[in-house]
């Protein structure tokens, strides 16, 4: 049996392996594909782009494996199938529960070791891949020329050029405007030169050659006082202060808040956090609006119970007893204080509305982290009996099925994630929804692969609906012919 185990298991982990690897390639690519445009044009280095796919792959793991472990399961069962060695398997006494016995005992041993990837080493990456990508979007593009247009890339200035060696880099007929200070205006014209950034990428190098330079010194009353210089040069050499060119590291402290960088304990601890905040909210917002803005002349009563009982009647009466120009003082103070509460409800709404998202968030990454194992183990109870029943191997039957029933799965997810942050559903059905609705499949599938189904037959669905188009020629005939029928 050991053989059998060892033969099973091999045939298991090649594919699991390839397929993980495979699917990876494609969600990097895609998460690539939608950052292209903070990426390039920037003159990052490759320790840079290699850091940001290391800690981006981390982050797609709790998709991609599940996926790979559906693909998986479906090639090495379908390829058994298909090379008749599962048949010879069960020819020989073992049934396909104990064929899939040390399958079930690896992919437990995924799941486990799933579950602390994502719930300590998925956070971790999250936190350094949004610093990074904070970074990156703070850095400016490089300085590229192109001949006859302006460049101005850099704050106060324009450069155009007529024409740049590529291979030299030497620039000919120049022009810069420089008009980083308010009092004096720079016209720059060169015959050549060369421009570069400094090897800190903090100062932009202008070695210039054969050139005027127009200086306008301008003042507050520059229609009457401006004063224009003109300077000759076979040689210039300036130093220009750059910003935001070099890459600089930020303090990934300060993506530390977020619901994806925390492990379960700390989601359980701002859940709890989130919720007693919510509770005071709610319990002290009605008070504070009606002692505080409404009723603010009667803040010295305990609570709201306490407050006086104004008859409608007898308010109306008070105000019958009043000058017009008492009332009209009367009924601006009301309306400046209603305003005033008005704002101060709304502020209060919009304040516990972003409450509820972080807490919805925060409970809905908090049961992800355990859902997505338990997805592990159920893609892997639905691919390997649904490639012992299609008995195909491959990339071709096995990726239809895989992805027919991913985008389910995905779908579902999705829908019930938003669902949860919307507030509309609890968290645990929003986020535990597609498994439940995947788990019966798993078991209805496996049930049917144990007894040998043909799941996938035409040819057993045609004779089970033989009889049925047997009477439906018989009515048929009789229709036509009633009094052979007779």
């Amino acid at each position: 049996m050991k053989t059998v185990y060892r033969f099973v298991l091999k045939a298991y982990v090649g594919p699991m392996v390839l397929t993980f690897f495979i699917v990876m390639f494609i969600l990097l690519m895609h998460y690539l594909w939608m950052h292209i445009d903070e990426l390039v044009g920037k003159g990052l280095g490759p320790e840079v782009i290699i850091e940001l796919v290391f800690y981006a792959s981390a982050t797609l793991v709790p998709m991609g494996l599940p996926l790979a472990t559906l693909l998986a399961s479906i090639m090495t069962m379908g390829n058994l199938g298909e090379n008749n060695e599962l048949l010879a398997l069960k020819s020989a006494g073992i049934s396909l529960p104990r064929i899939m016995k040390p399958l079930i005992i690896l992919m437990t041993g995924v799941c486990i070791g799933s579950f602390f990837i994502i719930n300590n080493f998925t956070p971790y990456s999250y936190q350094k891949m949004f610093s990074l990508l904070s970074d990156i979007s703070k850095q400016k593009q490089e300085i590229k020329f192109q001949d006859g247009i302006f460049f101005n890339g850099i704050p106060d200035m324009s450069i155009r050029i007529g024409h740049q060696d590529r291979e030299t880099g030497k620039l000919t007929d120049i022009l810069i405007y420089n008009n980083k200070t308010y009092s004096k205006m720079q016209t720059t014209v060169a015959d050549s030169g060369y421009i570069r950034i400094s090897d800190d990428r903090k100062y932009l190098i202008v070695m210039l050659y054969n050139g005027q330079i127009y200086e306008e010194n301008r003042d507050y009353q520059w229609i009457s006082k401006n004063q224009l210089s003109h300077h000759l040069f076979d040689e210039q050499l300036l130093l220009v202060p750059l910003s935001g060119f070099a890459f600089e590291r930020s303090d990934q402290e300060q993506f530390a808040s977020r619901s994806e960088t925390k492990n379960m304990t700390q989601l359980s601890s701002v859940i709890d956090s989130l919720r007693h905040a919510q509770d005071s909210m709610v319990t002290l917002f009605a008070e504070k609006l009606v002692k505080s803005h409404l009723l603010r002349n009667l803040g010295s009563y305990a609570d709201l119970d306490s407050l006086p009982r104004l008859m409608p009647a007898a308010v109306m009466g008070m105000l019958d007893t009043m000058s017009v120009e008492k009332r009209n003082t009367v009924f601006g103070q009301a309306l400046s204080w209603a305003e005033e509460a008005r704002g101060y409800a709304d502020y209060e709404e919009d304040f516990m509305r972003y409450t509820a998202d972080q807490l919805y968030r925060a409970q809905a990454d908090f049961q992800r982290k355990i859902a997505l194992p338990f997805s592990i183990m159920i893609f892997f109870l639905i691919g390997a009996p649904l490639g012992a029943i299609i008995r195909k191997g491959g990339l071709g039957m096995p990726i239809v099925v895989s992805v027919v029933f991913f985008v389910i799965y995905y779908v579902i997810m999705i829908t019930g994630e938003k669902f949860v942050k919307d507030g509309v559903w609890p968290a645990f059905w929003g986020i535990w929804i597609s498994s439940l609705i995947l788990f019966p499949i798993a078991i209805f599938l496996t049930y049917k692969s144990t007894n040998d189904s043909a799941l996938f037959n035409p040819e057993a669905y045609k004779k089970r609906l033989e009889p049925l188009a047997a009477f439906y020629r018989r009515v048929r005939e009789r229709l036509r012919n009633p009094n052979r029928a007779n």
